[in-house]
């Protein structure tokens, strides 16, 4: 993967090494290491930047080769951090996320000591989550001309999870802030502000406007070129980007469109045919803005036919990033994924009588009181480390089986669905799982969750019978997972007894629903036999 970077003041020194005014950077990321290689612009340099493994070294030697001459400098991938401090990028690339670990780093940036403004960083919309493609601004914490340090909170993101603090990671003045509080759909790698080094600086940015198409090119279109500002399109050598030229070639071909990678991902995805369309970029090029008023126009069309239908009182209530996450997803999941249920009535008297001896003593040391939801998380837990089979993944040439058995257990809020996760579930005592469930629930309900709070699940329970008394219900898996369990609300039951008589039990009902592709019906059936032992003999649970 190349990125093109511009205004680093991190990376001035190329300028040196490259003995010229204007120059640009292509960098090459791979999973153990990454390159980078500096072309002048008049073709007559070129250098090649390599991480090697001797950390914080710099060494520069020279070999002509066809009149070339050549620099190397070997730091370490961790280093290479240290070397960007800024880390304003954003990051779609697995590889990428991998070698940064904090995902904000620009995927297009520009430097130039001759340009008209100062140096100064563009601080993108930042990937918080692996399935974030764009965000909103819900407030920004620091105000257009405040110092900043590293680890300051500069703004509240909401993602596709939840609302996340976005922070500083470089000392400077916050210059300009291009995207303000409550700004929608900003996608991933879209510049949303600007710092700078020195607060002379600041006043400099005040009519600054973001270019077209700052985003980032999406992952799953790596062969897209790379993003670049409208303004400095032309002036942009060849040879900055080897890779730019090939797939220009091909993206001009047949009919000739020409439109910026952002421009053809929007188009794609709301199926937008680009051959329809007049550009308003250099040379008619497509671009984000043009593809923006078409889906606008398209949206009032149906506006005014919806206005139209005659009796019809109704509110148009904006949906939240989070739902319309969610609802992509959960859609994704029944399109493709072939669901099957298996429900199975386990009596839980002897649950009930656990938990009643158990909560005194929680009273007694000062802990949360167990709930049903506690035993049940706590019984499926130990039912996955029995049944590995089911505590797995899809992985298309492969099917990934777990060694961890992380629990995501599903809560409402009015925000919207939430799957916070408890790590290694099997593993720890019904207390701490109480207290976890109960941090989590609140954070949820806060919409304070972190990414670490509901990334990395690999099986969910999601129980609609305690808090609603539905008796039984069949739920959706949550991907890339194979197996979701619904949990129904326990009722009496009167039943057989010994010497003809009848006695009364109380029976909770429970559905997994599974991905067929991974567990096969006797294998689902045998984790419910297995989940059903736990609850029917509780004391089993703490062995």
């Amino acid at each position: 993967m190349a990125l093109l970077l511009r205004h680093s003041r991190k990376l001035r020194r190329v300028h040196g090494v490259l003995d010229c005014e204007r120059g640009s950077i292509a960098r090459h990321f791979s999973a153990s290491a990454c390159s980078t290689t500096l072309k002048k612009e008049d073709g007559v340099s070129n250098s090649s930047l390599e991480y090697g493994k001797k950390a914080g070294s710099l060494s520069i030697s020279q070999d002509r080769k066809s009149g070339k001459d050549t620099h190397k400098f070997k730091v370490s991938p961790q280093e290479a951090r240290g070397l960007y401090s800024s880390n304003r990028v954003l990051i779609s690339a697995t590889g990428v996320n991998s070698l940064f670990s904090c995902g904000q780093v620009v995927l297009a940036r520009h430097f130039s000591s001759a340009a008209d403004l100062p140096a100064h960083e563009e601080i993108g919309m930042p990937s918080l989550s692996p399935t974030m493609t764009e965000g909103n601004i819900a407030r920004w914490v620091k105000k257009e001309g405040d110092k900043v340090s590293p680890g300051e909170v500069l703004c509240e993101v909401e993602t596709d999870k939840a609302t996340v603090e976005m922070e500083c990671m470089e000392e400077g003045y916050l210059a300009k802030i291009v995207c303000g509080d409550g700004a929608k759909e900003i996608k991933v790698g879209e510049i949303i502000a600007i710092t700078v080094e020195e607060e002379g600086d600041i006043e400099k940015f005040k009519d600054y406007k973001a270019p077209a198409s700052s985003a980032a090119p999406a992952e799953s279109k790596p062969q897209s070129e790379s993003t670049e500002p409208k303004g400095e399109e032309k002036e942009l050598p060849k040879a900055a980007e080897p890779k730019a030229t090939k797939t220009e070639e091909s993206s001009h071909s047949g009919d000739r469109v020409f439109s910026s990678p952002i421009a053809r991902k929007l188009a794609e995805d709301n199926n937008v045919p680009l051959s329809s369309l007049k550009g308003t970029g250099p040379d008619g090029r497509i671009l984000k803005a043009d593809i923006e008023e078409y889906l606008s126009s398209e949206a009032k069309g149906t506006k005014k036919e919806a206005a139209a239908a005659p009796g019809l009182g109704h509110v148009d209530l904006p949906n939240s990033q989070i739902r319309k996450v969610t609802a992509n997803r959960l859609l994704k999941s029944k399109q493709t994924i072939p669901h099957y249920y298996l429900t199975v009535d386990s009596r839980v008297d002897e649950l009930i009588k656990l938990r009643s001896e158990l909560n005194p003593l929680q009273d007694a040391s000062g802990g949360k009181k167990i709930s049903i939801n506690d035993l049940v998380i706590k019984a499926a837990a130990l039912a996955l480390r029995k049944v590995p089979e089911c505590n797995s993944s899809w992985m298309n040439d492969f099917i990934r089986q777990y060694h961890n058995v992380n629990i995501n257990v599903a809560v409402q809020t009015e925000h919207g669905l939430f799957v916070p996760v408890v790590r290694d579930a099997d593993k720890k005592g019904l207390a701490t799982i109480a207290d976890e469930v109960k941090q989590l629930a609140l954070r949820a309900r806060d919409n304070s969750l972190k990414p670490e709070d509901y990334e990395g699940g690999t099986f969910t329970v999601s129980n609609l019978g305690g808090p609603f008394g539905i008796k039984q219900f069949c739920a959706i898996v949550n991907p890339p997972q194979a197996a979701i369990l619904a949990i129904g609300s326990a009722e009496k039951r009167v039943i057989p007894g010994t010497d003809g008589q009848f006695e009364v039990g109380s029976f909770m009902s429970a559905t997994l629903s599974c991905d067929h592709r991974v567990i096969d019906g006797a294998i689902g059936a045998e984790w419910l036999k297995a989940f059903k032992g736990y609850l029917e003999n509780p004391t089993t649970m703490l062995l």
